[in-house]
């Protein structure tokens, strides 16, 4: 039997990357997938089609988590359509890279609301539905960055160790309703927001990383299922670092 079969799960930003990789991983194990972007609305729909392929029922939504209304809306639409919510996987997430010194408000200000306060508005909206359920799943895609810092990235390192703290206190507030919080941290994955790096920047880090690979967004997913499926239940409020021994 599928580990998620009848479950209900959110993913933002699943349009590409390491979302679709979870996307497509959750809607395998038989869960009902709801997917959100703010890019193109044809690569939306064409990810929900291969879902669909798979035997998945798929919502498609282009909806911005950083928007506390928004959230709540698209939380309310899941609801109306099929009474329930089982799994958030909050993957939504930007970088503006700069050194501190030249970094403006905007850029700041812009990836702290669309990595963290997303994170805030969807758990926030799915939190009475959950504890309704008394069950839910909330995974957090963070990152390695938010646990060691990376020079260049203060706003982003500031953002993903936000969704660690984030993470654990929900894991207290919720626990006694049956309601988990974890957080993924990746290590450097091939996704849309590692090709600017150049070959011996790449040859670099895999020096640094004991297995010796770069990391796919496939590798994220799996650890994203066992967080949602049963398998995992007595684990919540943790980091499962997914980096190849990198921060070992």
């Amino acid at each position: 039997m599928q580990q998620l079969q009848g479950k209900v799960a959110l993913i933002t930003g699943a349009s590409r990357g390491i979302g679709r990789a979870i996307a497509t991983r959750l809607a395998t194990e038989g869960a009902n997938v709801v997917l959100t972007h703010v890019a193109s609305d044809e690569q939306g729909e064409a990810v929900a089609e291969e879902l669909r392929q798979l035997g998945s029922k798929v919502l498609v939504y282009r909806s911005d988590a950083s928007d506390f209304a928004a959230a709540a809306t698209l939380i309310q639409a899941i609801v109306h359509e099929w009474g329930r919510l089982d799994i958030l996987v909050n993957n939504a997430g930007i970088v503006q890279d700069n050194l501190l010194l030249r970094m403006d408000e905007q850029a700041w200000d812009r990836v702290l609301e669309i990595n963290l306060k997303s994170c805030f508005n969807t758990i926030k909206a799915a939190t009475p539905i959950m504890m309704r359920q008394r069950s839910g799943s909330i995974i957090n895609i963070s990152s390695v960055v938010g646990l060691k810092g990376n020079a260049g990235q203060a706003n982003y390192a500031a953002s993903k160790a936000g969704m660690i703290g984030l993470t654990k206190s929900v894991a207290l507030e919720l626990g006694a309703r049956n309601i988990r919080c974890n957080a993924i941290a990746p290590g450097l994955i091939h996704t849309a927001m590692t090709q600017g790096l150049t070959a011996a920047a790449e040859q670099s880090w895999k020096k640094a990383i004991p297995l010796q690979r770069v990391g796919v967004p496939e590798d994220i997913a799996h650890c994203a299922l066992f967080l949602a499926s049963e398998a995992s239940s007595y684990i919540t409020g943790q980091v499962i670092q997914v980096d190849g021994g990198l921060l070992t």
